[in-house]
C-alpha cells in the first residue's frame, strides 16, 4: 500500500474482498464472477508473461486468458465470450478469435466482427513493466461499460 492511506484502487479491491467473504460465508459464491472467486484462491492479483516478440496469440488456461501480440501492440483477454461465456478458440488461418457454440468472430484486437455476441471481447487492466505484460486478474473491462478504458487497454510494441 506503500504512503497511500485510501487509494481508490484499494477501496474497490477491499470492496470486493468484503462482498467475496460475505457471499462465501452465505454460500453464496455463484453470485461471484469466476475471475473474482479464482483470484481469490489464488491470492494472486496480478501475473506477469513476457512480451512476445512476433504477432502471436497465446492461451493461458490456468489463467483463463489470452495473450495477444498483433500489429504493434499487445491486448489480454478473457478467454471467455462475451455473449455465453464459452471457451474462446484462435483461427489462425482466418486470423480470428471465434465461440465454437454461436459462431461469434473477433479480430486479434478483440473488436467483435460477426455472430451472436453483442460487443467486443473482454479485455484485462494491463501495464508494461521492462520486456514483461502485467495482468490484473480482478480487473475486467468490457468495451460497452466503459468503451474508453476497454479502448486504452493495450500496449503498444
Amino acid at each position: 500500500m506503500g504512503d497511500c492511506v485510501r487509494c481508490p484502487v484499494d477501496d474497490e479491491r477491499r470492496s470486493l474482498l468484503r462482498l467475496a467473504g460475505a457471499l462465501m460465508a452465505l454460500g453464496m459464491t455463484e453470485l461471484l464472477p469466476i475471475r473474482a472467486l479464482r483470484a481469490l484462491e489464488s491470492g494472486a492479483e496480478s501475473v506477469t508473461y513476457p512480451i512476445p516478440a512476433t504477432d502471436s496469440v497465446q492461451i493461458d488456461k490456468d489463467q483463463e486468458l489470452i495473450l495477444v501480440r498483433w500489429e504493434h501492440f499487445v491486448y489480454v483477454f478473457d478467454l471467455s465470450c462475451p455473449h455465453q461465456s464459452v471457451s474462446l478458440r484462435w483461427n489462425g488461418v482466418d486470423k480470428r478469435f471465434q465461440c465454437p457454440k454461436h459462431k461469434s468472430q473477433y479480430s486479434p484486437s478483440g473488436i467483435y466482427i460477426e455472430g451472436r455476441a453483442t460487443r467486443s471481447m473482454d479485455r484485462l487492466a494491463i501495464k508494461r513493466v521492462g520486456n514483461t505484460v502485467v495482468v490484473e486478474l480482478d480487473k475486467l473491462l468490457k468495451e460497452d461499460e466503459n468503451a474508453a478504458e476497454w479502448k486504452a487497454a493495450a500496449i503498444p510494441v
